[in-house]
């Protein structure tokens, strides 16, 4: 079930509506029902594998508080079935095609090709129910003794699909009471969603037409078309992605639960650092907190800190997709870190670490520019099709070189024109809120500024929203 459709709004309107209505004991079980709902909307026999991957995990943690003795092999046990999973319906197919392609140059004889249809959000549950068995191994969490309320926290339907990936200690605690109704829960939990459908429909689904105009036959476009599809593919993913979460923690904000904000403004970074202190958030403290950190992290000594953060991002790299263009992009990002950390070094060497403040915005434009460069990889449907736009981007100055271009990227100028004046007013807005977040910052205003505000995002929505085209979010395939 999509959040950009009407399907999820009755949906999402009796569900809220049940919440209130049914007594504290139902509530849960009803919640439990809509998540199965939900997710069993698009493919129904698939809940068999969020269902599994929760009763591992259940029975996991409820073994070691039994027997804390044996907690080490549990978890070895309990993460081995958990990722196996995932390892055969997102990678078996990858690993697979990569095996047929080096027999095929070794000749040698090659292994058949197959396809595996892969379930919607599998990244996401599974990372989800691992790190709650991860936080009940550390003691840093009990274990849950009800099966349905661990459930509810594997399956949150907001968030079940493509994040925010939350811990226990945060989400299952709240899912355990029934909240009462606020209004001002009701009115922030609205006015999220009406941003994330404005990142979602207004911008994100017109810009992912022209993007896929381009990169989908990439060998045809040179010049401009590509840094301007390059260019708008960056807003688009943060758009959609960052649309998703806001509609998600919107959802859940009217049933009374928060949920972890997951984007905070990751274009207006200064380094690849605080980009990924920026973007994804959940993700990003997810492969802290159970990869790079018991991998040894930064206590120990460069070289390997170093290898921590190329192994911490390729994996992350591949965790995004079953294919080498992700893998690139996420070692691309290592490669990042460990440059930035060493030009830090360097410059408290020099005793310059205080100047390099000065050129704040030029630091936050060479970052926007190298995550963009970065993009290509991710977006790009080959690796072939990646070096073939890098070597292309370029372009001449001329009216009519730029008029052709612009009728050439797959939606007509009155589009290229309502979609520069929503990204300009996302920008305005990230802009305004860098130190405090919109709504909040809103709720001090007087009312006029506030309805004005709202107002323009529901036209935009309702007059500029792509409902035809527009198709289901770009993580939900992770």
């Amino acid at each position: 079930m999509l959040f950009n459709s009407l399907t999820f709004i009755i949906f999402l309107c009796i569900t809220v509506a049940l919440y209130y209505l049914l007594p504290q004991k139902a509530t849960s079980f009803m919640l439990f029902i809509a998540s199965c709902i939900f997710y069993m909307w698009w493919e129904p026999i698939f809940i068999v594998l969020i269902l599994f991957v929760t009763l591992v995990s259940y029975i996991s943690a409820r073994l070691m508080d039994k027997y804390p003795a044996r907690k080490k092999a549990t978890l070895i046990i309990s993460l081995i079935l958990s990722f196996s999973l995932l390892f055969i319906f997102k990678y078996a197919v990858f690993f697979n095609d990569t095996l047929i392609w080096l027999c095929g140059r070794l000749s040698l004889k090659a292994p058949k090709h197959f396809d595996i249809l892969l379930p919607m959000g599998i990244s996401f549950f599974t990372f989800q129910a691992v790190s709650y068995v991860i936080d009940v191994y550390r003691n840093e969490y009990k274990s849950e003794k009800s099966f349905l309320k661990l459930a509810l926290f594997v399956m949150f339907f907001p968030q079940l699909v493509a994040g925010p990936i939350e811990r226990a200690d945060r989400l299952l605690s709240q899912l355990s009471v029934k909240h009462k109704f606020h209004a001002k829960n009701f009115s922030l939990g609205i006015k999220l969603m009406l941003m994330g459908y404005f990142k979602k429909v207004v911008i994100s689904d017109r810009a992912a037409m022209l993007v896929d105009t381009v990169y989908n036959s990439a060998h045809n476009f040179t010049g401009l078309s590509l840094i301007i599809a390059t260019l708008l593919f960056a807003v688009q993913i943060y758009c959609d992605f960052g649309g998703y979460t806001d509609i998600a923690r919107g959802c859940a904000k009217l049933l009374g639960i928060d949920l972890m904000q997951n984007f905070d403004r990751p274009y207006f970074a200064f380094s690849i650092k605080d980009f990924w202190r920026r973007w994804h958030i959940s993700l990003s403290t997810w492969f802290r907190d159970y990869l790079y950190i018991p991998m040894g992290g930064s206590r120990c000594s460069t070289a390997r800190k170093y290898f921590n953060l190329f192994v911490t991002f390729a994996v992350s790299g591949l965790w995004h997709g079953a294919n080498w263009t992700f893998v690139i992009w996420g070692t691309l990002h290592g490669i990042y870190q460990i440059i930035g950390d060493l030009k830090n070094k360097l410059l408290q060497k020099l005793g310059l670490s205080e100047v390099q403040k000065l050129f704040k915005p030029f630091a936050i434009l060479i970052t926007f520019v190298l995550v963009v460069f970065a993009w290509i990889f991710f977006r790009a449907n080959t690796v072939s099709d990646a070096f073939y736009i890098i070597q292309n981007l370029k372009f001449e100055l001329s009216k009519q070189y730029l008029y052709e271009t612009l009728l050439s990227l797959g939606i007509g100028l009155y589009d290229q024109l309502m979609l520069l004046i929503a990204i300009a007013w996302l920008f305005m807005t990230d802009a305004i809120s860098f130190k405090y977040d919109i709504h909040t910052l809103l709720s001090k205003t007087i009312f006029p500024v506030r309805f004005v505000y709202y107002y323009i995002l529901a036209a935009f929505i309702l007059l500029a929203g792509v409902f035809s085209g527009g198709g289901q979010f770009i993580y939900f395939q992770f």
